[in-house]
């Protein structure tokens, strides 16, 4: 079913939204504070609107996706928000996310807060995914539309879950991101070639590794790191041999740091029996 649908912001992510809602045949209006970025959509159907509040207007629902929720609240500033539901697809914060809702809702409006676990070329294509919260029933009665744009997982109704696992996933990603980048840095140390080191050995092993993450998060939910596998002292071992090889190639163990003086910490507050899991309780303590 058609809708009427307004979109905010036409930086890439917003842009690919809009068109993925073209594609799928809803009515939208556009709206950016560069005028120019509009054209394209212009030319595929989108209606301009000439402010933010007349794009607000047009339509019961209306999205977001502008740089941050300082941004948001700017364009938002104004513009007729009774009755409407505001879908905020900015990147942002739990707690921006909370308050973005509160200020909704004193508006009139209701609120939906999202996370786009996708880039831009994603966006209406299988693997695209984004995480929703705040009001069900605003969900449920868009969902429809909003499955154009990625595949839709509904959180809860607390505003601040979808930023919150936004967060947590973007957290493992530049965790990965940066093991890669120091694993890449010492193979290239020795004129080696990442690609096929990467291709043929990295990946493989961090998909292996990864089939642990799904025990690891029943230990951490049981606050139960016993293991009969390498337990942290052997682990700060296996770290320090690391750190010195990088430092004997010629490389900076500089991402690698952090997790080593956690580890270090661990063991010496006496739990170096402990699995890897164990960390967790240095970095959010009881």
């Amino acid at each position: 079913m058609s809708e009427n649908i307004s979109i905010i912001g036409l930086g890439l992510m917003g842009s690919a939204l809009a068109g993925a809602l073209l594609d799928a045949g809803h009515r939208v209006t556009v709206w950016n504070r560069s005028a120019g970025k509009a054209d394209p959509l212009v030319a595929r159907g989108a209606v301009r609107a000439a402010t933010a509040a007349e794009a607000a207007g047009a339509s019961p629902l209306v999205i977001v996706c502008v740089l941050d929720y300082a941004a948001a609240h700017q364009a938002l500033d104004g513009a007729p928000l009774d009755g409407r539901v505001v879908l905020n697809l900015t990147n942002g914060r739990p707690a921006e996310a909370r308050r973005t809702a509160a200020w909704v809702e004193s508006q009139g409006g209701t609120y939906l807060d999202g996370g786009i676990m996708a880039v831009p070329q994603m966006i209406g294509q299988p693997g695209a995914l984004i995480l929703y919260s705040g009001s069900r029933a605003a969900f449920e009665r868009h969902e429809q539309a909003l499955s154009a744009l990625a595949a839709p997982r509904f959180l809860g109704e607390e505003p601040g879950l979808a930023a919150l696992h936004d967060l947590a996933m973007l957290t493992g990603m530049y965790g990965q991101i940066g093991g890669f980048l120091q694993a890449a840095a010492l193979v290239r140390s020795e004129g080696l070639p990442v690609a096929e080191f990467t291709e043929e050995l990295l990946v493989p092993w961090l998909h292996a590794m990864a089939a642990l993450l799904p025990r690891w998060a029943e230990e951490i939910e049981a606050r139960d790191y016993a293991t009969d596998v390498s337990n942290l002292e052997i682990n700060q071992v296996g770290l320090e041999n690391l750190v010195t090889a990088f430092e004997e190639q010629g490389v900076k163990p500089d991402l690698f740091l952090p997790m080593k003086a956690i580890l270090d910490a661990r063991v010496a507050g006496g739990h170096g029996a402990e699995g890897l899991p164990g960390l967790i309780e240095e970095i959010q303590p009881r």
